[in-house]
């Protein structure tokens, strides 16, 4: 008997009552770090962009990749944060004098920064 494509690449079976199953395992992936941002998109990738997830997962991209988009929005906000604190004057001598008022700026501006990453990386 002709051995089938599957089988001449590797592939191969195993009988489970009156069927027989393919023998199939996802490809390992570089376990990285995935950080609040990461599993945000992870998360917005599986209830709204499904062929791309599962593209990535079954393909073992999925990890690495969130991985690296949550590199890119932490190093984004970092950014943001910085410059919105150095343009509005928030220093470490207002957080001495008045704290209260520090803390509703910088409030105020990670809560900003935080919008701006989750349009333009996270939720796009």
């Amino acid at each position: 008997m002709a051995k089938t494509i599957f089988e001449e690449m590797g592939g191969t079976y195993t009988k489970t009552g009156d069927y027989i199953l393919l023998n199939l395992t996802l490809p390992p992936e570089e376990k990285r770090h995935i950080g609040v941002w990461g599993q945000r998109h992870k998360r917005y990738l599986r209830e709204h962009k499904r062929a791309t997830y599962t593209t990535l997962l079954t393909s073992g991209k999925l990890s690495s990749y969130l991985a690296d988009i949550d590199e890119q929005a932490e190093e984004m906000f970092s950014r943001l944060v910085n410059e919105y604190a150095d343009r509005q004057g928030v220093t470490e001598q207002l957080k001495a004098e008045n704290q209260l008022e520090w803390v509703q700026k910088m409030n105020s501006i990670r809560n900003r920064a935080v919008e701006i990453v989750n349009t333009e990386l996270i939720y796009m």
